[in-house]
């Protein structure tokens, strides 16, 4: 059924066209005035003269489920991150959670991961290893050689620790190829080396040459620029703890 004339506009609904409408009222009606103030109806209110009045949208009564498969439901991406972090940070990557969340998760999940491995202080102690230099690298290697201290192999090795963090000099000979497993990835080398004419003692030499990169032999005899680092912990050929004086070396000569 249509609207009665004379009655009050509703604006969930469609004006109409056909009738006149009442500015104060809102009603609509055929005549000229109003029935219930009186008033005449203006020109710009009057049956086709009036704009559409545009239809409003409804808003649906209804929301849209949003299905999770199982292995993205949040109890099963936890246990996994608990039992095998890597699926599970896999896992929570590819679900269809919030952004925010799964950012959250991911890098508490990292964070456990790392801690876990290697603990506070060896944690600290390999990042600190991989943003300092092992050796100075602003001087030339002129400089760098000129700065050098000679000292006696044995000497070095009975007082390493007046030398610590100085730059010394020493001509030694190479025994063997060495480990240190403390080193981050073993991105160093290694060598156990003595006096050149031998000694019941050991010094361990870590290669960190900046120029003249090469591949030491056993019984090499070579002439070291370096700095002395303390004592380190090293193995040699057949798993023999070894700890000793070394030195981080930035130049070399071989005889």
């Amino acid at each position: 059924m249509g609207r009665l004339l004379g009655s009050y506009a509703d604006e969930e609904e469609l004006d109409r066209p056909d009738l006149n409408k009442c500015p104060d009222c809102n009603c609509f009606f055929p005549g000229d005035n109003c029935p219930l103030c009186g008033k005449e109806c203006p020109e710009n209110m009057r049956a086709g003269n009036r704009p559409a009045v545009k239809k409003k949208k409804k808003k649906a009564s209804y929301s849209r489920t949003r299905f999770v498969e199982w292995y993205h439901s949040w109890w099963f991406i936890v246990l996994m991150l608990v039992v095998f972090p890597i699926a599970g940070i896999i896992l929570l990557a590819t679900s269809p959670h919030k952004k925010w969340t799964k950012i959250l998760f991911i890098s508490l999940s990292v964070a456990y991961m790392l801690f876990s491995s290697f603990g506070v202080g060896p944690l600290i102690s390999k990042v600190s290893s991989l943003l300092d230099n092992p050796v100075n690298t602003k001087l030339s290697q002129s400089e760098y050689i000129s700065a050098c201290v000679t000292v006696d192999p044995e000497e070095f090795y009975r007082t390493a620790g007046h030398y610590d963090g100085e730059f010394v000099s020493m001509t030694v000979k190479v025994i063997e190829k060495a480990w240190n497993y403390s080193d981050y990835n073993n991105k160093s080398t290694y060598y156990l080396c003595q006096g050149e004419d031998g000694g019941e003692y050991y010094i361990a030499i870590r290669d960190c040459l900046l120029a003249d990169k090469q591949n030491l032999i056993n019984g090499d005899v070579i002439t070291i620029y370096g700095e002395a680092d303390g004592f380190c912990e090293v193995y040699d050929a057949n798993g023999n703890l070894h700890d000793v004086p070394c030195i981080n070396v930035a130049y070399l000569k071989t005889k």
